[in-house]
C-alpha cells in the first residue's frame, strides 16, 4: 500500500461494525494496517467480526447499545481503559422505519433521530478526549460520519425520519467541522447511496427490484465493498488531512 493511504499505527472505531457499509469499512481499515476496534449490541456478531477480520490484521469487539447516553458513556469508558488515543471515530451505526403516511409512528421517528443524529452526537462528544490525544497539526483525528444521499435528495420509500435524520447528521457534521479544525480533529461525511446491507436487503433479494432500483442510477449498478473502502481510507490518511466540512455522496451519480 502506498504511504499516503497507509493506517500503520493508528487505532479505528466504527460503530454499527458488524455488518454493511460498517463492516466494509473496518475491514478496509484494517488491510490498511490500523488497529480496529467494531462495536454492535450484538456480542457474538462482535466477536464473530473481530476473528473474521484479525485474520487480515488487529480487530477487536466491543459490545454497545448506542440507543441510549448511558450506552454511549459505557463505550467511552471501556475503550479509554484499552487506548491511550483514538485516531479515526467512524460514526456508522444507525437506522431507518418504513411506513404509511397516515399511520407512520412518532416512535419510529424518534428511533431514527436517536441513532442517526443524538447518538453521533453522544459519541463525538463523550470521546473527544481521546481524539484530542492523536489529533495533530501535521495528522488530525478523523471523524468519519455516514449519512446518506437521503439526507441530499428525497427518495420517498415511506421512509419519513431517515431522509430528515441524515439531513440534520450532515448539518451538524459541517458545523463540528469548523468548531473542531482548531483542536487539530477532521470532521466529514461519506453520503452512501445503495450499497448491501440489511437495510436494503428487501431489494437484494428481489430480482426485479433490483432491477428497478438499478434504472435510476446513472451507472446503472450499486456500490461495491472495495469502493466503500477506499473512500473510508482516503479520509482516514493523508489522502484526507486537508479535507474537513465535506459531504461527499458515493451513490453511483443519483444526487446529481
Amino acid at each position: 500500500m502506498h504511504p499516503y493511504f497507509s493506517l500503520q499505527g493508528r487505532t479505528a472505531l466504527v460503530t454499527g461494525g458488524t455488518r454493511g457499509i460498517g463492516k466494509m469499512i473496518a475491514k478496509g481499515f484494517v488491510e490498511a494496517g490500523a488497529r480496529v476496534y467494531v462495536c454492535a449490541r450484538d456480542a457474538e456478531a462482535c466477536a464473530a467480526t473481530a476473528a473474521e477480520l484479525s485474520a487480515l490484521g488487529e480487530c477487536h469487539g466491543i459490545a454497545a447499545n448506542l440507543a441510549s447516553e448511558a450506552g454511549v458513556q459505557a463505550l467511552a469508558a471501556q475503550l479509554s481503559g484499552e487506548i491511550g488515543q483514538l485516531d479515526i471515530l467512524v460514526n456508522n451505526a444507525g437506522t431507518t422505519w418504513g411506513a404509511p403516511l397516515e399511520s407512520y409512528p412518532v416512535a419510529g421517528w424518534e428511533k431514527c433521530m436517536q441513532l442517526n443524529v443524538t447518538s453521533v452526537f453522544s459519541c463525538i462528544q463523550q470521546l473527544l478526549p481521546l481524539l484530542r490525544k492523536a489529533g495533530n497539526a501535521d495528522s488530525p483525528a478523523r471523524i468519519i460520519n455516514i449519512g446518506s444521499v437521503a439526507g441530499i435528495s428525497s427518495l420517498g420509500e415511506e421512509a419519513y425520519a431517515y431522509g430528515p435524520s441524515k439531513a440534520a447528521l450532515h448539518h451538524l457534521s459541517r458545523g463540528l467541522a469548523r468548531e473542531l479544525a482548531s483542536q487539530h480533529i477532521n470532521v466529514n461525511v461519506i453520503a452512501p447511496g445503495r450499497f448491501p446491507s440489511k437495510m436494503t436487503r428487501h431489494i437484494t433479494e428481489d430480482a426485479a427490484a433490483m432491477a428497478e432500483d438499478c434504472a435510476h442510477i446513472p451507472l446503472r449498478r450499486w456500490g461495491r465493498e472495495d469502493e466503500m473502502s477506499a473512500l473510508a481510507i482516503s479520509l482516514a490518511s493523508t489522502a484526507g488531512a486537508y479535507m474537513t466540512g465535506a459531504v461527499i455522496p458515493i451513490d453511483g451519480g443519483f444526487a446529481a
